[in-house]
């Protein structure tokens, strides 16, 4: 059984409290990662360094959304859809408007005085100009920008928080297997990108250079899987392992699992090498290999979710209050991840122990300015 404890009004549950601490953790090292693999043409030592670490942090955000599942699926039917827009989408609009309109002058003060970013030559300082920051200050109403790259994850939870009412509501009535049809059709689109990725090999040009497939073109997004794909699967299929537990002895999860993780990535880190040395420079064929909604990646998630389940840690005081601060931590450390650049860029020291160093130091920076929000009564709203 699982063991609860209360913690600020919440049940908390041990292994759930692990697994946001693992992946918030897993995410600040990748970010930490970034400026390294951006190095493939500089420095390749520091390429590789960033690239077998950062592929081992792809599951982080996945992760993420598996949790937002086990805690919130399905809704209960006594909860209308108003009320639980009101509740969850109105947690969202706060920190969302605060950090787009905090991070850019924050990042502007610090590269035009102090900062040279000078591990990241992805960084485009040219944009940090007072007509640039002008226009990040207002462009954050249709997307995110550099300076607040992590907040893309905002903007697809308020997607998935407009259509869990509904998902909550199918789970109420279907059965097992019904939830396991739908994960396979989900488990399809995994294997899309590379269809995509591979499809000219075997002589598909596209509609009119439009190289997307299945129905999408230049004026339809929209193509055959899209209403069944992306994070949606993650939300079902925790919703499905916290209802339906995998009741397998130690010995036969260690054989499932390991090897699953372990080819996960190994296509991960291997097929984004790989992916550099045929078409380098192109981010938009590297990123195809680190898609939270490939195949390698589920891999990697389902193994890492379904051993962090088992181990089933026990709910423990500071655990649960760490685990509080992990939604503030992801908003703000990317800003002190730019300055870690900075600060670890010491020649003596090993890549992987500079990105180490920097993950653990951003981390607890961020986390401490996470506790000094929440402890305040104004600000408390803006990390929780």
């Amino acid at each position: 059984m699982t063991e609860k404890i209360q913690f600020r009004g919440r049940r908390a549950i041990g292994w759930v409290d692990a697994l946001r601490i693992l992946a918030c953790f897993m995410v600040v090292l990748a970010h930490c990662c970034d400026g390294f693999v951006a190095q493939f043409d500089s420095d390749p030592t520091a390429f590789y360094a960033g690239v077998t670490i950062g592929s081992l942090m792809r599951a982080s955000v996945p992760l993420f959304v598996m949790m937002t599942g086990v805690l919130l699926l399905p809704v209960p039917q006594t909860v209308t859809l108003s009320s639980f827009y009101r509740k969850r989408v109105g947690r969202i609009i706060p920190p969302l408007v605060f950090w787009s309109l905090a991070l850019p002058p924050i990042a502007y003060l610090y590269f035009t005085g102090w900062g040279s970013h000078s591990l990241n030559p992805s960084v485009d300082m040219s944009a940090y100009t007072p007509e640039g920051l002008t226009n990040r200050l207002w462009n954050w109403v249709l997307n995110f920008n550099f300076d607040t790259t992590p907040l893309w994850y905002l903007y697809m939870l308020l997607g998935l928080y407009l259509i869990m009412p509904l998902i909550g509501s199918w789970l109420h009535e279907t059965s097992k297997k019904d939830i396991r049809n739908f994960l396979g059709v989900w488990f399809i689109t995994l294997f899309l990108p590379y269809v995509k990725l591979f499809a000219p090999a075997i002589g598909y040009t596209g509609n009119y250079g439009n190289m997307d497939i299945l129905g999408a073109c230049d004026w339809n997004a929209f193509s055959t899987f899209y209403y069944v794909s992306g994070f949606i699967g993650y939300l079902v299929l925790a919703y499905y392992l916290k209802t339906y537990p995998l009741q397998w002895s130690a010995s036969r999860l260690a054989m499932v699992f390991v090897p699953l993780f372990v080819v996960g990535y190994a296509i991960t880190a291997g097929g984004f090498i790989w992916m550099q040395l045929h078409h380098p420079g192109d981010y938009a064929f590297l990123e195809i290999i680190w898609y939270f909604t490939g195949i390698n990646v589920w891999m990697m998630t389902v193994a890492m979710f379904v051993a962090v389940q088992k181990i089933n840690f026990k709910s423990r005081r500071w655990m649960s209050w760490l685990a509080s601060l992990t939604f503030g931590i992801y908003l703000c450390h990317f800003f002190f991840v730019m300055v870690a650049y900075d600060l670890f860029d010491i020649a003596c020291l090993p890549f992987a122990i500079r990105i180490l160093l920097m993950a653990v130091s951003v981390f607890a920076v961020s986390a401490l300015v996470t506790w000094a929000l929440a402890s305040n009564r104004l600000t408390r709203v803006l990390v929780r």
